[in-house]
């Protein structure tokens, strides 16, 4: 497993972002722009977690294997026909079973350097010349299994150092999106975005509407900046509320769409909640958007935009539309801001009160910059602070004050 260690940057840099809210700084700017934060984000915070690689159904729809990297480590998935993950690592002396990214569809996967082929649960099956050996054990030669979960749809690989449990993991964010059936919703449409901007810096954005009404004029005509409220309950998460004006019955141009909504959804409000690291999801009455963040080079992200609908709607460009629209006018932000913290004169920020969701990203990734274990495992539970309750289940702060549960 990835030994552990504080990601390469100093101390004194990551304190502030773990002050109580109010008098906290956002990151210091080597956060977002140093290759070494990333190549350590990639193996602690990525590899270390639990990544959301894509729906299990397109996963799966290739073949019965699949290479794909996680982070920075290579793992190879088999459909068998439940979801495992191994490392993608020969036994033998360790070439790659797949190229990542590539695809196959056959009882086993065969090493193409020296013929060892494994069986799909990660048995060695056979491997040529290797009878006459003393020391040689098939039964110790297995591929090294990896964690894998399947939730609401979407798969998640755990690639590196243990995360906690898949359960505790997503925490209460389980309950919060039951509503939406999301496993059975149908994909209407997907955008993949390369924004010149940071994968962190993309999450904060998503995290506030305090840039709204001077951006996003469409989505204010819809949704009220001001409203809703974010959540602090357990789980790797972050996230909450906005509401919908009277006159909207969704997210679109004019408020209207084809009238089929998510049975048991909530009709006047939209879901807005980012799972570490790499998963934002939106949920509104008639269907859910996501965003899956792949972070390319300090200053670049790839960005899986996905549209979810019920079953049978064939006319999808009233929501996807307007994200688009949405989506480009965030970016150019975000590109904008990865400029300034390039800048030799950036210097850390304070948050705004309204920016309490922003707060709790920024703490969680300081958090696990010192201790990347250790903040996650912090995450996951529920020491009865305020904005959480003991089961799990859904909460609001509900009188307009920020409430977070105290930095690690």
């Amino acid at each position: 497993m990835t030994e552990l260690h504080a990601a390469p940057l100093d101390p004194a840099g990551v304190e502030p972002a773990l002050r109580p809210f109010g008098s906290s700084r956002t990151l210091p700017a080597a956060a977002y722009t140093d290759p070494a934060v990333l190549a350590w984000e990639r193996r602690h915070l990525f590899a270390g977690a639990w990544t959301c690689l894509g729906r299990l159904d397109e996963l799966a729809g290739g073949g019965n294997q699949r290479a794909v990297t996680v982070g920075d480590v290579g793992v190879l998935l088999t459909f068998a026909p439940e979801p495992r993950a191994f490392a993608n690592v020969c036994r033998h002396r360790g070439h790659e079973l797949l190229p990542s990214g590539a695809t196959a569809d056959r009882p086993a996967a065969v090493c193409p350097y020296h013929g060892w082929a494994f069986r799909l649960d990660g048995s060695l099956a056979t491997a040529p010349h290797m009878a006459g050996v003393d020391s040689f054990e098939p039964s110790e030669l297995g591929l090294v299994e990896l964690p894998a979960a399947v939730w609401q749809g979407w798969l998640l690989v755990n690639a590196g150092a243990p995360a906690p449990a898949v359960t505790e993991y997503v925490g209460a964010l389980d309950a919060l999106l039951r509503p939406y059936h999301m496993s059975g919703l149908q994909l209407g449409s997907r955008h993949v975005y390369s924004v010149a901007a940071n994968w962190k810096t993309i999450v904060e954005n998503y995290q506030e509407c305090y840039h709204c009404p001077l951006i996003h004029p469409e989505l204010c005509k819809v949704s009220p900046p001001t409203s809703g409220d974010n959540w602090v309950l357990p789980g790797a998460w972050v996230g909450g509320t906005m509401d919908l004006r009277d006159h909207a019955d969704t997210m679109s141009f004019d408020g209207t769409g084809p009238g089929v909504y998510i049975d048991g959804a909530p009709r006047r409000t939209i879901l807005y909640v980012a799972l570490f690291p790499n998963l934002l999801i939106s949920a509104h009455p008639d269907y859910v958007m996501t965003h899956r963040l792949t972070p390319l080079a300090p200053g670049k992200t790839e960005i899986e935009c996905s549209w979810y609908f019920p079953e049978g709607i064939e006319d999808t460009a009233y929501a996807v539309d307007f994200w688009d629209l949405t989506n480009r006018q965030d970016w150019a932000a975000c590109e904008s801001v990865q400029r300034g913290l390039s800048s030799p004169h950036y210097v850390p920020g304070p948050l705004a009160d309204n920016e309490d969701a922003v707060y709790q990203w920024i703490s969680l990734v300081a958090a696990a910059y010192l201790d990347p274990t250790g903040a996650l495992r912090a995450a996951v539970v529920d020491d009865g602070s305020p904005g959480t309750v003991g089961d799990g289940s859904p909460q609001t702060v509900s009188d307009g004050s920020p409430r977070v549960v105290p930095a690690p």
